[in-house]
């Protein structure tokens, strides 16, 4: 009988936490054939748009969808570039202005891939993961936010 590895989910409810990503890389000290490790940390900007500010964004996914894009995107970095480790983590509701709301961490055994790895994730991302977000200014209208 086999059996499957249990896939940890991408998404966090709400933001994510300064203490969460520590424990990330906390948790990394111990693998010694890692040479560099990166980081891309996405937060909530308090755009003006209109004449109102941002004050939050409320996220929302296709999440049966995006965790298979999440995985193909990991499996197509981890074909292009030599990581040893990645972890892909994003909101889902509630995010305010000032919080994070996606966390990439990837690590190799040397310090150019890692650079050339985060940089194709985030794109990859951007394009192709079906999470949403509703911009939500401070006199709680709304707009739905593009990806540029």
């Amino acid at each position: 009988m086999t059996t499957e590895k249990t896939k940890k989910s991408s998404f966090i409810n709400g933001a994510i936490s300064a203490e969460f990503i520590g424990n990330s890389i906390a948790k990394h000290q111990s693998k010694t054939t890692i040479g560099a490790h990166n980081i891309f940390l996405g937060q909530v900007r308090a755009d003006k748009i209109d004449g109102k500010e941002v004050v939050a964004i409320e996220y929302t996914a296709y999440e049966e969808m995006a965790e298979k894009t999440f995985h193909e995107i990991r499996e197509s970095a981890f074909a292009k570039y030599e990581l040893t480790c990645m972890h892909i983590y994003h909101s889902l509701g509630l995010v305010k202005a000032g919080e994070i709301c996606l966390f990439i961490f990837v690590s190799a055994p040397r310090r150019k891939v890692v650079f050339e790895a985060l940089e194709y994730l985030v794109e990859e991302i951007k394009a192709k993961v079906p999470v949403f977000g509703k911009e939500i200014f401070e006199d709680e209208t709304y707009i739905w936010k593009k990806n540029t």
